[in-house]
């Protein structure tokens, strides 16, 4: 990744003829300040070039425990809210020049009480998992997308329902493996007729599902008035 790095810029973006830059970085507000400070400069660096050479940028930034814990997990899921809600302040500062935040939801459904997709252990009630939405969208001062960081398309479709029943003004979403993951075991035991067959049928219904479930996103525009 760092060779091809070397090798890309904004304006070469530009000149390839795309229409936005999209950088994806590892971030917690937790970890060594050195580590991090590091990340922001180079955030700052890909933000100015994208101002001029007037191509939009979307940064996501995706959460860890810096100590190695399991970002599935219990523990985590307490301290997830935390980590996504100090990173959307981090990166609505102007010097990042972001123009959509790419943000993970604030909780884990499966540790939130009553969810559909619970798993027994509880982390948040349903109040208070909603309140964490409402936190994470206030602090944001620039328009933000939901990603799905993988997990089961049930569980991205109960935290965009929560999501909707929380009021946050996101702007939609932009998510893959939540709605084809489930397909890549049909294909490895049963070849590639029977996985076009899955994402025909079932593939079809999961992206259908989570259309469904983003009907109360809010235009971008809101959140760049209110900036």
């Amino acid at each position: 990744m760092p060779d091809l790095l070397a090798h890309v810029s904004a304006k070469r973006i530009v000149d390839w003829g795309a229409d936005a830059v999209k950088i994806l970085i590892y971030y917690t507000p937790f970890d060594d300040p050195k580590v991090n400070d590091i990340k922001h400069a180079f955030i700052e660096r890909v933000g100015a070039e994208c101002e001029s050479n007037d191509i939009p940028f979307f940064l996501e930034f995706v959460g860890y425990d810096p100590k190695g814990g399991d970002e599935k997990g219990f523990e985590y899921a307490k301290v997830k809210p935390a980590i996504v809600t100090g990173s959307m302040v981090e990166f609505s500062k102007p010097q990042y020049k972001v123009d959509m935040l790419k943000v993970e939801v604030p909780v884990n459904a499966e540790y939130v009480e009553g969810s559909s997709v619970y798993k027994g252990q509880k982390a948040y009630t349903r109040q208070e998992a909603l309140e964490l939405f409402r936190k994470a969208a206030d602090v944001a001062t620039k328009p933000f997308i939901y990603l799905s960081a993988g997990v089961s398309n049930a569980q991205f479709i109960e935290s965009l329902n929560m999501a909707s029943e929380s009021g946050t003004d996101y702007s939609g979403v932009l998510c893959g493996r939540a709605t084809w993951k489930e397909g890549i075991p049909v294909f490895a035991k049963q070849g590639m007729k029977a996985l076009e067959d899955w994402l025909g049928d079932t593939g079809v219904k999961n992206i259908d599902a989570v259309n469904q479930a983003i009907k109360s996103a809010k235009s971008w525009r809101g959140k760049v008035k209110a900036a």
